[in-house]
């Protein structure tokens, strides 16, 4: 996506005229910004939003990731993002991130608008065990990465029969055969 086509508060119009804009349809919402009304919002359009919430060093994660890939019509309340490369930089911007400590493998990423992204098999992996936390509530995006691409299914299993010991591994696996039924249905 072309720089041009997305607009950011305060950068070439201010945050009331995108509102003016985006009241009389010229413009929709996306993220973090702004796009023109007749533009396709793709991945790269989702990313480009964030540019200014994952710093370089950092990649987007869990349910920013799932929005990222399509999942979900609007992108997540709380963006999570975590280490990209091998040295920790200083994490210290918005309190709408959340910073992961366990750094992502670079097999684990791809470079969308401009950014950082785990691949949508990473993030389902991610979701998957999130979700077997009592206090997770990312059931509701790994539905809806598996529903965009129902391949992750599975690459997800054999994720899952790989590996050995981990913390919430039962709890995923039965989680894991639930979805399966409810995608059969």
């Amino acid at each position: 996506m072309h720089p041009a086509l997305f607009y950011r508060p305060g950068e070439r119009l201010s945050l009331p005229e995108l509102g003016a804009a985006r009241l009389d349809g010229d413009v929709f919402e996306v993220g973090e910004g702004f796009m023109p009304a007749d533009t396709v919002e793709e991945a790269d359009a989702r990313a480009t939003s964030l540019r200014d919430l994952v710093p370089v060093h950092l990649a987007a994660c869990g349910p920013t990731a799932a929005w990222i890939h399509g999942a979900g019509d609007a992108p997540p309340q709380i963006h999570h993002v975590r280490r990209g490369g091998p040295t920790r930089g200083r994490v210290g911007f918005s309190p709408r991130v959340v910073y992961h400590e366990r750094r992502a493998a670079p097999e684990e990423l791809l470079s969308i608008g401009g950014i950082a992204v785990t691949t949508p098999l990473a993030t389902a992996e991610e979701l998957l065990f999130a979700a077997t936390r009592p206090d997770g509530d990312d059931e509701s995006w790994l539905r809806a990465l598996l529903l965009l691409s129902p391949e992750l299914v599975d690459a997800l299993r054999s994720t899952l029969a790989a590996t050995a010991r981990r913390p919430g591994r039962r709890r995923a696996v039965q989680l894991m055969s639930e979805l399966a039924t409810v995608r059969t249905s």
